[in-house]
């Protein structure tokens, strides 16, 4: 299980794709729905271009999409974007 929260909502998900894929639904300004996750993620970094160096906004054709979901997920918990917490951990947060 894999938590990640943001300012407005928690997420959970026993992959982080179907984590990426509840943030893509839930992004009121992505107009592209049902594009590829891959499109969500590039232009997601995009909208963080300003805080998120231009070497993370590389997504390898080589790389597969769980694992793009995941390193998506760690950035923006680097970036301040949210966190991705142990699912343990999650209740104690709720709390803050």
């Amino acid at each position: 299980m894999i938590v990640f929260i943001t300012k407005t909502r928690e997420y959970r998900g026993a992959t982080a794709l179907e984590i990426v894929r509840g943030l893509k639904s839930d992004a009121k300004s992505y107009e592209h729905k049902r594009q590829p996750i891959r499109h969500f993620l590039l232009w997601s970094l995009n909208q963080m271009g300003d805080r998120i160096p231009p070497r993370e906004l590389d997504m390898s054709t080589h790389v597969d999409d769980e694992t793009l979901a995941l390193t998506y997920l760690f950035l923006c918990d680097e970036y301040d974007q949210g966190r991705v917490i142990e699912p343990a951990s999650a209740a104690a947060v709720r709390r803050e």
